[in-house]
């Protein structure tokens, strides 16, 4: 995909990705507009389905949905609430210690500063670029491993983690994309231009992609 042509590619992915569902994440930043209920979603989402994700930030904020009256609850009462997510033992040990650094530090408020987000345990940049995208409406680009692995396999960057893919978005993706690109490839990326086995046959980018490593395609 030469550079010139993203602004197709995402005009036509914005269409396409009305037939999938949305992600968790941006239902949960959506209907509430809170960065913590953000930022805990979005530490839940890691390796989890997004129906589970939903569920579980569903039953986990009817308990508690701020930052105090979550850093009153126990362990166990977290991961109770949480469970199946992925890991969610130590996914209730890293949100009850977000939420009493909230608490005790920052007055309950989520800070909306990239340095500031990634002092918290289990906060990495994916997670920390989504709460001031979705939770503040902030510049950022979210990578996770969708738009890493979509934006190499269209030629469009060339980079090998998903770090050095946020570098490279910075510098040449327009900054209108920054806070949609998660979303739009994200839903691309488990319905359409999956890991193992893409759908090319059927896809509205085919044109543009430069199938860069794709090997078995459908």
């Amino acid at each position: 995909m030469r550079d010139n042509q993203i602004q197709e590619a995402m005009a036509i992915l914005s269409e396409a990705v009305r037939k999938w569902p949305t992600p968790a994440v941006t239902i949960v930043a959506t209907q509430d507009h809170d960065p913590f209920k953000v930022l805990v979603s979005c530490i839940l989402s890691l390796r989890t389905r997004d129906q589970t994700t939903a569920e579980a930030s569903a039953r986990l904020f009817g308990l508690a949905d701020t930052p105090e009256r979550l850093s009153r609850l126990s362990v166990a009462r977290i991961e109770e609430a949480i469970y199946p997510v992925g890991f969610y033992r130590v996914k209730a040990e890293q949100i009850l210690e977000i939420a009493r650094q909230l608490t005790e530090e920052h007055a309950g408020r989520v800070p909306s500063e990239l340095d500031e987000l990634l002092k918290f345990k289990g906060v990495g940049r994916k997670t920390a670029n989504l709460v001031l995208t979705l939770g503040f409406g902030k510049a950022g680009i979210c990578v996770d491993i969708h738009v890493h692995r979509i934006c190499n396999r269209w030629g469009y960057v060339v980079t090998r983690t998903p770090e050095q893919t946020e570098t490279a978005l910075r510098k040449k993706l327009p900054s209108e994309y920054w806070i949609v690109i998660n979303d739009l490839l994200v839903g691309f990326g488990q319905n359409q231009c999956t890991p193992v086995s893409p759908r090319c046959s059927s896809c509205p980018l085919y044109q543009l992609c430069d199938r860069v490593r794709v090997g078995k395609a459908r």
